[in-house]
């Protein structure tokens, strides 16, 4: 797959995607759980669902950024904080 297109998301994107989709958490678990609010995990789910689909239709190498400098498509948001320091975090 050395030639392939690459389509990437970030590690927010992903750890939306795998509390919701996969653990089965709803959006305001998932916010809890990544000291983020409802509304962020439903963009972060929106634009990571969006990338997936394209990347399977599009037959392209799905990167996944498991590192905050790896991407500028890494966003703000870090889901290892702690629970309820969501204020106080930047």
């Amino acid at each position: 797959m050395k030639d392939a297109a690459e389509t990437h998301l970030s590690i927010d994107q992903f750890e939306a995607l795998r509390l919701c989709d996969s653990e089965g958490l709803d959006q305001t678990e998932a916010g809890e759980q990544m000291g983020v609010s409802r509304g962020t995990i439903q963009r972060l789910l929106y634009s990571g669902r969006k990338q997936l689909v394209d990347a399977l239709i599009n037959n392209h190498a799905l990167i996944v950024n498991l590192k905050d400098n790896e991407d500028e498509n890494v966003s703000m948001h870090s889901y290892k904080r702690k629970r309820g320091n969501r204020r106080n975090s930047v």
